[in-house]
């Protein structure tokens, strides 16, 4: 197959705002696609590379001078496989190496194809939605169940290779994908809660009610005396973490696959600001100045357990489990506050406690649930006190007054549920430390795009790569005509960054209109 044919496929895709579009041209190059092509295809129209990182960055490409092809010739194969070699070169001359093989492949690709490789090298393609319309997409190509197609890539944790066993093997190879102890799942997440009230009201009687922790998600793996440490984005962590090592090896069992999440606590038991626990996991987020600070587990789930999985049990099976795996003196600490079949005031205090702890709120989970990963969906929603939004950093204004020489006034993108670009929804430069203003003027830089109106100088708009996640603290919603999303955040402040989110996990423009109501 061409190259040229995904790059057009991507075009077409960002060309439309129809969900049902997006996803037929989606099926349709993974259709031509040759088996041996479907796992790159499937990795570079979801934003990624089949490779991870290759060492290959915006700093790099902006050096590069290459011819333009006047017709595609490129194929699939010849940039996968450079790709591989980028990915593989390392040590002495590798900078030259790695210029030397951009410039190859470069030099054969026609004008689209290269503007296409640049955004998928810098990351400007990763683009939230694209990740749940590919599985419709594998689903169509394969011609096998939706849902059979995102239950594989829950347990496998990898879109590539879920596209090659659908397309290769069809729903009978998707259905013999298990849970794998040592391999991370996707995590199962909570939607927002409009209040306690009405998710008790939503979920009925049946349901547990844990505290919300200022953490990271972390899931953890052990077989024997191996234990692996994942974060929410399947980042594995093991080697900074060994204190959760430790604490896990002591659990009485053989294999388990935890759930849950850690974060440092200060000397009185609250929890420490959320910077100190993520730079633990090597952030390059602000503040993360490489805190010596001890994590804390708390654990509210259990997916194995000596040879039995448990995703598909109810939540209530999988609770029980965990209470028998924790029920020592030793391990009790290891789980995660809470209350099951509360009354109404019983939840209250459950949230009361959570909030006075320090804590962000509370979940409100149905224990008939089973596992399901990645979606958003009502079986589990978090309630807190205070309206957040997860949101994408799009731009960054030079301040003035006190704040001339900053990058302050940021522009903030809600992603796109049909998979399209971040969709602009407010700006703000409230909440801002000077710690944070100079982190931003450092940092942002890095990120921004070739079209920034920026000068570097203190003038202007630095637009940039939609890359960073910011945590949104806001009033509500309003409906408005001045941005394209047509609504717009009211009294937005800033909380923190999250490092430990991708565009991907950022919220999408329905939950924006969800405040519309509030």
């Amino acid at each position: 197959m061409l190259f040229s044919d995904v790059v057009a496929t991507s075009a077409a895709v960002g060309a439309t705002r129809s969900r049902k579009e997006k996803s037929a041209a989606l099926a349709a190059v993974l259709g031509r696609a040759a088996p041996e092509e479907v796992e790159p295809v499937t990795a570079w129209l979801a934003g990624d590379l089949r490779q991870g990182r290759i060492g290959t960055g915006w700093r790099t490409l902006s050096g590069l001078d290459a011819e333009v092809a006047a017709e595609p010739s490129l194929t699939v194969g010849r940039v996968d496989a450079t790709l591989d070699d980028l990915a593989a070169t390392s040590g002495t001359g590798s900078a030259a190496r790695r210029r030397d093989l951009l410039a190859g492949l470069y030099g054969t690709a026609t004008a689209d194809e290269q503007r296409f490789l640049h955004r998928l090298l810098t990351g400007e393609l990763r683009q939230g939605a694209l990740e749940g319309l590919m599985v419709e997409a594998i689903a169509a190509a394969a011609e096998v169940p939706t849902a059979t197609v995102r239950r594989a890539f829950m347990l496998s944790g990898r879109l590539p290779g879920t596209a090659v066993t659908a397309l290769t093997g069809g729903a009978e190879a998707l259905e013999v994908v298990a849970l794998e102890v040592g391999r991370p799942i996707r995590p199962m997440l909570a939607s927002p809660g409009d209040s306690l009230d009405a998710a008790l009201a939503g979920l009925g009687p049946e349901v547990t009610v844990e505290h919300k922790l200022d953490g990271a998600r972390i899931q953890v793996h052990r077989r024997g005396d191996e234990v692996r440490v994942w974060t929410r984005t399947l980042r594995e962590i093991t080697d900074g973490v060994p204190e959760l090592i430790a604490q896990v090896r002591a659990l009485p069992c053989e294999t388990v696959v935890l759930d849950g999440e850690t974060l440092a606590l200060d000397d009185d038991g609250r929890p420490r600001p959320f910077q100190d626990t993520m730079s633990r996991f090597g952030s390059d987020g602000p503040d993360g100045q490489g805190s010596e600070a001890m994590l804390s587990p708390f654990f509210f789930d259990l997916l194995h357990l000596d040879g039995t999985d448990l995703v598909d049990a109810p939540l209530e099976q999988r609770l029980d489990a965990l209470a028998g795996l924790l029920a020592g003196d030793a391990q009790a600490p290891l789980r995660m506050p809470g209350a099951r079949r509360p009354s109404a005031e019983e939840a209250a205090d459950v949230l009361e406690t959570a909030l006075e702890s320090g804590h962000e709120g509370i979940v409100v989970k149905a224990l008939d649930a089973p596992y399901a990963a990645g979606r958003r969906g009502k079986a589990w929603q978090k309630v807190k006190p205070v309206h957040t939004l997860d949101l994408v950093v799009l731009g960054a204004e030079w301040g003035y007054g006190r704040r001339t020489g900053s990058l302050s006034n940021i522009h903030l993108g809600a992603r796109d549920p049909d998979g399209g670009d971040p969709v602009m929804v407010g700006k703000t430069f409230k909440g801002m430390t000077d710690e944070l203003l100079a982190w931003q003027t450092a940092t942002f830089p890095e990120y921004a795009r070739e079209d920034g109106d920026g000068d570097g100088g203190g003038h202007g708009v630095v637009l940039l790569r939609p890359e960073l996640v910011v945590e949104i603290a806001l009033d509500g919603a309003q409906r408005s005509t001045r941005y394209p999303g047509g609504v717009a955040l009211r009294f937005a402040r800033v909380l923190r960054y999250r490092p430990d989110k991708t565009p991907a996990e950022a919220d999408d423009l329905e939950e924006v209109r969800r405040l519309l109501s509030t």
